[in-house]
């Protein structure tokens, strides 16, 4: 649709009262709206009003569009057609930012800045109408493609010791309703000594079947000959464990199970039961680690039987870290590698406080995550020396593992 005289008059005149920036905005506005036109045009095969052979369709009214630039925002109007639908080339779908803010947007969204926050953002950027949440949503899910890569990756580029599990729990919408969703994660250290993260998977809870169904999606991936699984005692976890992580031990986190400790005694007894039970651990070899044990049950058991009767039922299971070398103890007995990660993603998803689905949540956990393990693959700082991982296959390619098939 070419400018009539009186068109192109109304718009020198709006040019001559406007500054610089608006000049260019309003210039902006109007050939962008021209050039939308002229492809309508094309694609409906007639000018208004005008009756050709090749008309294919009718145009039906308008409607509008915000685009942002930097030049501030340019209303358009997007015209629409009776049969079919017409969108300008020159434009992308659902975008009101251009291609510069999207990238703000999904790093903000990651760093765990509110939504309030990302608009206030997006305006200082030029963006007069700021964003929205949905408008955040559709941008951060252009995320998608890359962080599913990273958590489908194959893991057969390495072995993988030491594994550790656990899940924390956060907000979001399931059929119309908050419920909370757990975000499980994985991580573990190479036999170079290096660590990362492995896996995650956002679940309704920590079921045996949701924990069976993650241990084999990593099994699958690639992750082999696993010798010591550290995780809390959830029965859930611990059936799973055993019935996919097969030749691989289980360390029960010292640290959750004191606090199961403290569940059968009074609060004023706490400290000294802790500071007892953690002697436990300062052993220098696993035959003095699980004879301190039994002097411990001994002690406790006095004035607590029912701590007496749960160390002795769990001794396997906390002690099992006592069967690896020495200098990994203190980093195999809990699960405390996870719990900075847990805080971290439970920092980031209570600005958002309630998700609204769970692919929402997993998108967030995933994005967490792949920034902390592109940080240890960057940023190399070995969790454990490479020369003390090494003894951990040697002793076991020597030695078989009785009843036992190789995971």
């Amino acid at each position: 649709m070419a400018l009539s005289q009186s068109d192109l008059l109304r718009l020198l005149e709006s040019l001559r009262a406007a500054d610089g920036v608006e000049t260019i905005r309003v210039v902006c506005e109007r050939i962008l709206q021209e050039l939308i036109e002229a492809e309508a045009t094309a694609r409906i095969g007639a000018e208004w009003n005008e009756h050709t052979e090749s008309r294919t369709t009718w145009r039906n009214g308008h409607r509008e569009k915000t685009l942002a630039t930097q030049a501030g925002d340019v209303e358009l109007a997007i015209p629409k057609i009776r049969a079919g639908s017409f969108f300008p080339s020159l434009l992308e779908r659902r975008r009101r930012i251009d291609r510069a803010l999207y990238a703000v947007v999904m790093v903000v969204y990651v760093l765990g800045v509110s939504t309030r926050s990302v608009d206030d953002l997006v305006k200082a950027l030029g963006a007069d109408t700021g964003i929205s949440k949905s408008e955040v949503s559709r941008i951060c899910a252009g995320m998608d493609a890359e962080l599913t890569a990273f958590r489908t990756r194959p893991l057969d580029h390495t072995r993988f010791p030491y594994l550790f599990l656990d899940a924390t729990y956060v907000k979001a919408r399931v059929n119309h309703q908050i419920v909370s969703q757990a975000v499980v994660i994985a991580t573990g250290v190479s036999e170079q000594g290096n660590r990362e993260v492995v896996g995650v998977m956002v679940d309704d809870s920590e079921s045996e079947a949701s924990w069976t169904a993650f241990l084999r999606s990593l099994r699958e991936r690639g992750l082999c000959r696993v010798r010591l699984v550290v995780s809390d005692s959830h029965s859930g976890l611990i059936k799973a464990i055993r019935k996919v992580m097969f030749g691989a031990g289980w360390q029960r986190c010292r640290i959750h199970f004191v606090r199961n400790v403290f569940s059968l005694i009074e609060k004023g007894t706490g400290e000294m039961v802790a500071a007892t039970i953690r002697t436990i651990f300062a052993q220098p070899t696993a035959e003095a680690v699980r004879a301190q044990l039994d002097t411990v049950a001994d002690m406790l058991g006095r004035q607590f039987p029912k701590v007496k009767t749960m160390l002795l039922e769990a001794k396997e299971d906390i002690t099992a870290f006592a069967d690896f070398p020495q200098q990994h103890w203190k980093k195999i007995q809990s699960t405390n590698p996870l719990e900075r990660i847990n805080r971290e993603i439970k920092r980031r998803t209570d600005v958002v406080q309630v998700f609204p689905n769970p692919e929402a949540v997993l998108r967030l956990a995933t994005a967490v995550l792949a920034e902390m393990h592109d940080e240890w693959i960057a940023f190399p700082r070995r969790y454990l020396s490479e020369e003390s991982m090494a003894t951990i296959y040697a002793t076991a390619d020597t030695e078989a593992l009785p009843g036992t098939t190789e995971g």
